[in-house]
């Protein structure tokens, strides 16, 4: 039962490990989320360890051997939510959490645990005989992968991607995403024209000043 339940144990960490690894490859691929990935010192700690992975590598691989990635790739750059989700590096907040976690021993230590486990040499000297890296290596002398590769400027996926940078819509997306004081998170207060307001209307900064005095007392007359 203890051998059986062993591995089961190593079965389950075995299935977690690739889902993860799949995972972290998914958003190193998507110009969108590859933020999410790297942004924050606890994002990059995951992204890190998961590329001390075997298992990242090859699923990295997977996908770059797919022309559907490049396709993908290059619809997430245009998009202006895309530009809008690197507007991240602008908040001052994000610097203050590298700041504090450049002094976390903690930090430290779970940057250079995954170079001190002996388990992640293992699994790299074993990659090879992996049957995801021999699936990998039959794919590559498949004439079809070529084939993918050679009919994929004619897909409509790619057509429309070339079509993109002729379409008034997506110049609208960045001009809405460029005026947007939500996207320059806690900057965007300097170009939001309601901060001055109060510096130029006296009279109006006047009334917000009255207002939350007021609050109370129509609170105690209900």
């Amino acid at each position: 039962m203890k051998l059986s339940a062993l591995v089961s144990a190593l079965t389950l960490s075995a299935i977690a490990s690739v889902s993860f690894a799949a995972d972290v490859a998914s958003q190193l691929v998507d110009p969108a989320k590859m933020v999410s990935a790297i942004a924050t010192p606890k994002a990059a700690t995951a992204t890190m360890q998961a590329l001390m992975d075997p298992a990242t590598s090859i699923a990295l691989i997977q996908k770059a051997i797919d022309p559907a990635t490049l396709t993908k790739m290059g619809q997430a750059a245009i998009d202006p939510k895309t530009v809008g989700a690197y507007m991240v590096f602008a908040d001052p907040a994000l610097y203050t959490q590298w700041m504090s976690a450049s002094m976390d021993p903690n930090f430290a230590m779970s940057m250079v645990t995954p170079m001190m486990n002996p388990n992640t040499y293992v699994k790299w000297m074993s990659a090879p005989m992996d049957p995801r890296v021999l699936n990998l290596g039959s794919q590559l002398i498949n004439p079809s992968l070529y084939t993918n590769w050679m009919t994929a400027p004619m897909s409509p996926a790619n057509v429309n991607l070339m079509m993109a940078p002729m379409n008034p819509n997506m110049y609208t997306g960045y001009a809405g995403l460029i005026a947007d004081p939500k996207t320059y998170g806690a900057m965007g207060q300097f170009i939001n024209p309601t901060t001055y307001t109060a510096i130029i209307n006296p009279i109006t900064g006047l009334v917000q000043g009255l207002i939350p005095a007021a609050a109370p007392v129509a609170a105690v007359k209900k």
